[in-house]
């Protein structure tokens, strides 16, 4: 059990590592934004390909929380519906978390990958701290420290909607990116706590 949970928290780890690359890339190439809402991305669990996708169509059908682009602002729809031949904005209700109102299908996927990287992420730790139960020599470390971890990969996730919803606000993105090395370190740990059980 002892090398089932070490190559656990060593994916983990490598995970993590990704998910601080991929928003790294997000952020040198400016694609922050590329999802403006969270966890869905434009409304979709994937993302739209190209904006035609986005623009508002007469008799076609929109499921709720679908996000549209129409006249330089969002609008997420109130219900499911179809829509008529004119735009009824009594379905649909505007998107004021912030103004950014762009589509760039780059920014786009490099975002909804960083965010999928991140799912990965934290199903890894959730594996990780259900095999420490197993760890019956020192349950009494590994238990709480893996909760700590999947704690902070929970409250990680949460910033990452903060920093969405702020529109990119530099001190979100900061303490988002602190959060992630406290990660990191604390899966280090947890690897070289690891290392010490006796077989």
């Amino acid at each position: 059990m002892k090398n089932k949970f070490i190559i656990i928290s060593k994916i983990s780890l490598l995970l993590v590592f990704l998910v601080i690359f991929a928003g790294s890339t997000v952020r040198m190439t400016g694609s922050g934004m590329g999802c403006p809402d969270w966890p869905k991305c434009f409304g979709y669990y994937i993302p739209p390909i190209n904006k035609n996708k986005l623009l508002w169509k007469p008799n076609s059908h929109y499921n709720k929380n679908i996000m549209i682009l129409y006249n330089g602002a969002f609008y997420n729809a109130k219900n499911e519906f179809k829509s008529t031949e004119k735009f009824e904005k009594n379905n649909w209700l505007k998107y004021t978390k912030h103004d950014y109102t762009e589509f760039n299908v780059t920014h786009t996927w490099f975002e909804y990958i960083n965010r999928l990287l991140g799912v990965l992420s934290g199903f890894s730790v959730l594996f990780m701290f259900i095999f420490s139960f197993f760890l019956n020599s020192m349950k009494k470390v590994f238990i709480p420290l893996t909760s700590i971890i999947l704690i902070s990969i929970v409250f990680q996730a949460w910033l990452g909607k903060l920093v969405v919803d702020s529109n990119l606000a530099p001190y979100k993105i900061s303490t988002h990116l602190l959060m992630a090395i406290i990660i990191v370190l604390l899966i280090v740990y947890n690897i070289k706590k690891t290392d010490e059980i006796k077989n």
